[in-house]
């Protein structure tokens, strides 16, 4: 792992390999490369579906709109989960009308007889789909991640709250964001005063990256579902978080959900014992919102420079370790 530090960077170098160089800005600013996302990105790698507890019976279904494709995900007879393209094989019309994951429906099964199916594999009670026929495993893109979440009782916990916002930037653009804390001191000051930045660290494997912040002060176990006396920001390419927060009793889940070149949804879940939250988690929840709106503000000035093409390509900083790691997946994605 790496610890923040002062170090300088390099100067820029045109090798997206280069530690401090970030992916070009034409890569943010330029639709045809949101339509090539929507294959090389979307159409290549596990996605986050939604969660098992959300459809416990047989018949129970969602949606969720995956670049250009819709899908359906439901609870089969034998128990397991199966997702289908949301597309009649009759006439091409939709089988369903969007179904969030926070208020599934019911379909009668034999609807779905003649329906392509897409590839499902789950992380403990995190269901993730894959529309390529020949997948790599999703054990190979989550790593050591998947290991450290099945070790968790992770379906002990209730879907409580979902936050959904759409926010004018690309996607790419929070998505960098959230792998790095360079930004914390000066747009987090009341959440930082609970971390000793300095003895944080960053994490890199090859598709998920980790950041792990220690709190200043001892936090009772029973207000954190995981061992470490930290808050653990897991990523997982391309656009999914898990994060373990250390001071409450559950997690969060956010989808980095492209809409077009210029916005994206940020889908936050969050999961705590009971459905029904108290007082205190409705105080962290609000919390967490704060942050969100933070980082909207930072993300959405950011895209508005990056969009006045002055700038071509940007310089990482020296504590951007998962930054680079997550363009340059992009900078794979988009030549393979």
């Amino acid at each position: 792992m790496t610890q923040w530090d002062s170090a300088q960077t390099k100067p820029v170098s045109p090798d997206i390999t280069a530690k401090s160089n970030a992916l070009p800005a034409r890569y943010f600013t330029e639709d045809d490369v949101f339509e090539m996302e929507n294959e090389k990105i979307f159409g290549q790698y596990w996605m986050y579906a939604g969660h098992a507890n959300s459809i416990k019976d047989p018949g129970e279904f969602f949606t969720r709109t995956i670049g250009n494709r819709e899908l359906l995900v439901v609870r089969a007879n034998d128990g397991t989960v199966r997702a289908v393209k949301n597309v009649s094989a009759r006439d091409g019309s939709a089988i369903v009308t969007d179904v969030p994951m926070t208020d599934p429906e019911h379909i009668d099964l034999d609807e779905l007889d003649s329906a392509d199916d897409v590839h499902v594999d789950s992380i403990g009670p995190l269901l993730f789909v894959n529309p390529r026929d020949d997948p790599m495993l999703l054990a190979e893109q989550a790593g050591v991640m998947k290991d450290r979440l099945e070790a968790l009782p992770l379906e002990e916990y209730e879907h409580a709250c979902r936050i959904s916002s759409e926010v004018e930037c690309n996607w790419k653009v929070f998505a960098s964001n959230y792998s790095e804390c360079d930004h914390c001191q000066a747009n987090h000051q009341d959440w930082i005063k609970g971390i000793s930045l300095d003895e944080s660290e960053l994490e890199v494997n090859d598709y998920h990256w980790v950041l792990h912040y220690t709190h200043e002060a001892d936090i009772d176990d029973e207000v954190r579902i995981h061992d470490e006396r930290e808050a653990q920001f897991h990523y997982l390419w391309p656009n999914f978080t898990i994060n373990m927060y250390g001071t409450a009793d559950g997690y969060g889940t956010y989808i980095i959900d492209p809409i077009d070149t210029d916005q994206f949804r940020l889908i936050a879940d969050y999961y705590f014992r009971d459905s029904e939250l108290t007082e205190d988690e409705r105080e962290f929840v609000r919390t967490s919102r704060q942050l969100q709106e933070e980082d909207f503000e930072l993300v959405e000035r950011q895209w508005d420079g990056l969009k006045t093409g002055a700038l071509a390509q940007a310089q990482l900083g020296p504590n951007e370790h998962t930054v680079h790691k997550f363009h340059q997946l992009a900078q794979e994605a988009y030549n393979s």
